[in-house]
């Protein structure tokens, strides 16, 4: 599962593209310019094969995928900000495995099964702080370095040895200011894994973010359903009309890296390409009340003469990261301040770039192929020089209540009700499939495409 040499993501000749202003386009006309080594393309042609509808709704695949895929890769597990003294913890559940993320004294952080060697039960229910790990059955307790500290009736279990009592480790690593596991202790090295994520995050600094809003709900398609609605950007035209005047859908460019990372590119501060030119005026007119990205959009946005709407918004953008401090505000191209930077680590985890405020995804099967739990934090960069500080706890919506209710994201939450109005319909139609095939465009669903290939290669090969 190595990646590839960059070398070999070159543009394909000959794979069309939206007519009109390209990325590259738009991106050139931004002052500051965006760094040509986060700006360059990296695509490949992966063709236009379809893919078997099966895969979504069949419980033979989902097993598969439990058994051969989800213990090998690397799942985003916690942000630091969740867990930041030490004592706290964080529980990751997922698949019906189970394991706790510890803060320790000197603050790294150890992660270990979520089971007591005793009769199985877990430790933790939640997360939280402790000053001890101890099982709420009978009292094993363990320390938060995994260490056994206490066995209940010691002349009982005179049989065990101190150290083959020591929780179990799981393998952990962070960047960015994410904390991921893998399972089987098998996966390439976490940099290796999100290469080129590292070097294109590096002048985002998102370890200074924290996550200001969480918002969580289980939504009745498969996971796979539920992630691929965010691979893509020209749904819009007919799912999200009112973001057509500032959003450049069918502009966007996907990119591919290696096996797990992919990035689609959506400028924002130009018109659709659905819709033809508009007038700047019109463009900022419509962006006023926003998509909710950053939390002043509500704010009325008036055309600064001489300006262009993508640059009079992004230079209300700049002047927030500078009013925060931050070194970097300067240097900050329009595209970096205001773009969608969408990328996707497979398998289920999704941090957008940038400087601010960027959004991030996580999809989880919950509990089973016909269930997920989608997340959806923003994070809010903190001031310069100040603590991070925590996170939000989450909020876990109930069936019936919309992601619009969460006031605290303003017009946000509208845009994934309508999103989540198409997705058990589309596990629906799915199960009903006719001839099991799913079609997908050659450019614009690439990266779908792109992820069920990955997907492959990790189901071809046994454990």
């Amino acid at each position: 599962m190595a990646d590839r040499d960059p070398r070999d993501f070159v543009a394909a000749p000959g794979v069309p593209t939206c007519p009109g202003d390209s990325v590259a386009d738009i991106l050139a006309r931004d002052t500051p310019r965006v760094p040509p080594e986060i700006s360059a393309d990296s695509f490949r042609d992966l063709g236009t094969a379809p893919i078997a509808a099966h895969r979504y709704t069949s419980r033979d695949f989902f097993l598969l995928e439990k058994e051969r895929m989800w213990p090998r890769v690397w799942q985003m597990a916690a942000r630091d900000e969740e867990f930041p003294e030490p004592g706290d913890l964080v529980v990751y559940d997922n698949l019906g495995r189970s394991v706790i993320l510890v803060r320790q004294a000197d603050r790294s952080v150890k992660a270990f099964w979520n089971v007591c060697l005793h009769r199985g039960r877990k430790l933790r229910t939640e997360s939280g702080h402790a000053a001890e790990l101890q099982c709420p059955f009978h009292g094993f307790t363990w320390a938060t370095d995994g260490a056994l500290r206490h066995v209940p009736c010691r002349w009982d279990f005179q049989h065990l040895d101190g150290q083959d009592m020591a929780l179990p480790e799981v393998r952990c690593d962070s960047w960015a200011g994410y904390w991921f596991v893998n399972w089987d202790g098998k996966a390439p090295p976490l940099a290796d894994y999100l290469w080129p994520l590292p070097a294109h995050f590096r002048r985002w600094n998102l370890e200074r973010n924290t996550t200001a809003v969480w918002v969580a709900k289980r939504i009745p398609a498969n996971w796979k359903v539920v992630a691929e609605a965010f691979m893509e950007a020209w749904h819009s035209i007919v799912t999200h009309p009112q973001i057509l005047p500032f959003t450049g859908d069918a502009n966007t460019r996907y990119s591919i890296w290696g096996d797990h990372v992919n990035l689609a590119l959506t400028p924002f501060g130009v018109a659709s390409p659905h819709l033809g030119p508009l007038p700047e005026e019109t463009i900022i007119e419509a962006f006023s009340g926003g998509a909710g990205r950053n939390p002043t959009e509500s704010s009325e946005i008036s055309l600064v003469p001489g300006l262009t709407a993508r640059q009079t918004m992004g230079a209300r953008n700049r002047e927030m990261l500078r009013a925060l401090g931050d070194p970097m505000a300067d240097e900050a191209s329009d595209s970096e301040l205001l773009d969608a930077w969408t990328y996707n680590v497979f398998p289920n985890f999704s941090p957008w770039g940038g400087f601010m405020s960027n959004i991030v995804y996580r999809w989880r099967p919950w509990p089973d192929e016909a269930m997920t739990l989608m997340e959806v934090r923003v994070l809010a960069r903190a001031p310069h020089g100040a603590p991070v500080p925590r996170a939000a706890e989450m909020i876990l919506l109930g069936d019936d209540e919309p992601w619009s209710s969460v006031e605290a994201w303003g017009r946000l939450g509208a845009v994934y009700d309508q999103d989540m109005a198409n997705l058990p319909y589309v596990h629906e139609g799915l199960v009903s499939s006719p001839n099991d095939r799913v079609e997908l465009g050659r450019y614009q669903e690439s990266r779908i495409r792109h992820f069920h290939q990955t997907l492959d290669k990790y189901l071809a090969t046994a454990p």
